[in-house]
């Protein structure tokens, strides 16, 4: 027996769409199968958890939840309803409920044509070196396996488009389609401003006094950064187009802030301690 999404999502009956969208953000990232490769029954949490969140972030949906609970869900999913859910519903009803799903009675709209199937939102977690990079994922969806392309530059609610993989239309119509909604994971070394990235830099003190070259890590791999004599700690290079790719405009980057971290030597013997000494005396 399905749960009640509500309970899913830790969310009460009267939260916002808000709290909705951060109560699933925060499990989505806890339980994506990616994220727990020890854990066999992440997916299936991860499932359920997706499932609750496509309920309650369409209005509509959750209105009729709301009002019917799961059995209406059944009742879309199959187009009909079986012997015992028949009987909860007249046909009064049941043309409310199929006009809230696709937004007629599903039987034709202009030229006799009919309506398409609903649309479908689905979350897709990927990481920061795949909104880098643009991936190839491939994903089970209704049985079967497809092959999602992830965009260069994605960033945390972008969308991508599977036509046709959406809902049956009951009545015959075309199906709608599948929109997959990016949700980027946070990464341990960088932080991500729209298409900027930051990253901290440890710097010697020696390196910082007299001038010198620090590694920067970047994610198409390490680059050499001149540093001035002086430099102090917190200060910010910016490492021009190294940053994200902006999404679909080809050859454009942001910029990356290497944010220097000045490091001092935690132990010292008793000469360097008097040559440390002797340096501080004559500054």
């Amino acid at each position: 027996m399905e749960r009640d999404p509500y309970k899913v999502l830790g969310v009460s009956r009267n939260a916002s769409d808000e709290d909705i969208k951060k109560a699933f953000r925060r499990l989505a990232k806890r339980w994506h199968p990616d994220a727990n490769p020890d854990k066999p029954q992440a997916e299936a949490r991860f499932k359920e958890i997706s499932s609750a969140y496509e309920i309650l972030e369409d209005p509509e949906k959750r209105k009729l939840f709301d009002r019917y609970g799961h059995n209406f869900a059944n009742i879309a999913g199959n187009g009909s309803a079986g012997a015992g859910q028949a009987q909860n519903f007249d046909d009064a009803t049941l043309q409310d409920i199929l006009e809230g799903l696709f937004g007629s009675s599903g039987r034709g709209q202009g030229r006799g044509r009919p309506s398409r199937g609903q649309h479908v939102e689905r979350p897709l977690v990927i990481s920061l070196q795949e909104a880098w990079s643009g991936a190839s994922r491939r994903m089970h969806h209704r049985g079967r396996s497809i092959e999602v392309t992830i965009p260069r530059g994605a960033r945390d609610g972008t969308k991508v488009r599977l036509a046709g993989e959406g809902e049956q239309n009951p009545f015959g119509g075309p199906p709608g389609d599948l929109y997959l909604i990016i949700d980027v994971q946070d990464d341990p070394s960088f932080s991500r401003d729209g298409d900027n990235l930051e990253v901290e830099v440890p710097l010697d003190m020696f390196t910082a006094l007299l001038g010198g070259e620090v590694e920067v890590p970047t994610l198409s791999g390490s680059v050499r950064l001149k540093v001035p004599p002086g430099t102090q700690s917190g200060r910010r290079f910016r490492l021009s187009g190294r940053g994200m790719p902006l999404l679909r405009r080809k050859d454009q980057f942001g910029d990356l802030l290497a944010r220097v971290n000045i490091t001092v030597p935690t132990r010292l013997n008793a000469e360097q301690r008097r040559l440390a000494e002797q340096l501080r005396d004559s500054l």
